[in-house]
């Protein structure tokens, strides 16, 4: 059976991120970051690679101060300092909406695992509301997997872009609205479990929803920074306008 094109770039994805995000430290910190030493470099290798990753370091916990969640997003993103340079805005969003991907495919990947948990439980009987709710949860962050992967792609778009034209507004209008959609998706799921007396796998479930709703809110605001010089230069060029 031949896998899909879009299926082999969500596991691509997923499995290039997660090995990132299992080494994520707890707090990430300048003055802590550790280079990564390889035998037969030399101290100004050694030395380079460490500014370059302090500098990207720098870069992330910048970027992350105008972000809803700031800690989270220095906590999700801090790991690629250690194996990658962000070399920009359109990197750190790209990585980012990645990340966003691969939680909602880990918390998707969790809940149907719950859900026919449940069923075999049930075996055929009326389903309850709490098999019933976990379904629908399941859905909404099937759907945020979805438009994530969509709205990865048509970033792909508006980096290639040179020119500022509608074209490319609408590109950056389409990420925008598709993230936005992840992040409502992710939410619903979040506000389906209300209360606080729930159970140990219920709460679970609102963790991991609540997650992926706060990494898609920080992805969605780096996006935002991104895109603003590009709708700056596009407000500045109609205003030149006869």
């Amino acid at each position: 059976m031949k896998m899909a094109p879009q299926y082999l770039t969500i596991m691509i994805i997923f499995l290039s991120i997660s090995s990132c995000l299992a080494r994520v430290e707890p707090k990430p910190s300048l003055a802590r970051h550790k280079s990564q030493i390889t035998p037969n470099q030399t101290k100004t290798e050694i030395e380079t690679q460490a500014q370059t990753r302090n500098k990207t370091m720098a870069y992330i916990e910048s970027s992350c101060q105008g972000t809803r969640y700031p800690d989270l997003c220095m906590r999700s993103l801090a790991s690629f300092a250690k194996y990658s340079n962000v070399v920009g805005p359109d990197h750190l969003a790209h990585i980012a909406l990645s990340v966003s991907l691969v939680k909602a495919l880990q918390t998707r990947g969790y809940l149907l695992k719950v859900v026919k948990e449940i069923e075999e439980i049930n075996k055929g009987s009326e389903p309850g509301l709490a098999y019933l709710t976990m379904q629908d949860c399941e859905k909404q962050i099937s759907d945020s997997v979805d438009q994530l992967s969509q709205a990865i792609k048509e970033l792909r778009r508006v980096n290639k872009g040179t020119i500022i034209d509608d074209k490319m507004l609408w590109h950056i209008s389409n990420v925008e609205t598709w993230v936005s959609t992840a992040l409502t998706d992710a939410s619903y799921c979040v506000q389906s479990f209300p209360g606080h007396r729930m159970s140990k796998r219920t709460a679970t479930i609102k963790s991991k929803a609540q997650n992926v709703a706060e990494v898609t809110s920080n992805g969605l605001a780096l996006f935002h920074k991104y895109a603003a010089r590009y709708k700056a230069a596009a407000a500045a060029r109609a205003a030149k306008r006869p």
